[in-house]
């Protein structure tokens, strides 16, 4: 498919082809669920902990005899029906991170990025390569696209318009390898330069089936 590359005032300078499979591709909404939860649970510290009845401070003594005051019957202070006791069952350190199938996470980032093509909120951007940072600047460019809430990939070697989108509170800046479908869902435009688009649109390719594989090793013979 044909897109359109702009410059960073908005107007059209040339086009590009990109991949279907990749800006084209079915939109799967429930993959999108899978990998933000994914994404989410992962980025949990599971460093919560409570106290169960033997780490609670305080003595074991009984706290009164067992008959003739008319109250119920206790053998502690620190019993989880006690006020300050331990806590039973509470929740404990653990890790929350798991793993989903490479290819559903894979499926799931042309989902988005499909997504974003169809609603004409993707946009690649050409000679967006700021001299020094400035926050002012990428304020105007982001502007020029009626953008309130923007996520601007690029390379790890264009580190000033890096500096330039990080004091923008509902702007983010990432580097092509770093491309994550919570961050393409969680900002309404989607930004890339030219100089990422050529990594990311061969980067996820619809790998070729077996049979396919098959097909063109016969062919080859």
């Amino acid at each position: 498919m044909k897109f359109d590359v702009v410059n960073t005032e908005n107007t059209k300078v040339a086009d590009i082809e990109l991949d279907d499979s990749v800006f084209g591709a079915e939109v799967r909404h429930h993959l999108f669920w899978e990998v933000v939860k994914m994404q989410l649970a992962n980025r949990r510290r599971g460093t919560h902990s409570t106290k169960t009845v033997s780490e609670v401070r305080g003595s074991g003594k009984k706290p009164y005899k067992q008959k003739g005051t008319g109250r119920a019957r206790h053998g502690s202070n620190r019993a989880m029906n006690m006020r300050g006791g331990g806590i039973v069952f509470g929740p404990k350190p653990r890790d929350y991170s798991y793993k989903l199938p490479r290819k559903m996470v894979r499926a799931a980032l042309r989902s988005a990025l499909s997504l974003r093509a169809g609603e004409e909120k993707l946009h690649i951007v050409k000679d967006w390569a700021p001299k020094a940072p400035s926050t002012k600047d990428a304020v105007a460019v982001l502007s020029n696209f009626e953008a309130e809430k923007a996520l601007v990939v690029g390379t790890a070697d264009e580190r000033f318009l890096g500096l330039s989108i990080r004091n923008l509170p509902r702007a983010k800046f990432l580097p092509a390898e770093a491309l994550n479908v919570y961050d393409i869902l969680k900002y309404d435009h989607l930004f890339i330069t030219e100089g990422a688009i050529a990594g990311i649109n061969e980067r996820f390719q619809t790998e070729p089936s077996r049979r396919e594989l098959a097909l063109k090793q016969q062919e080859a013979v």
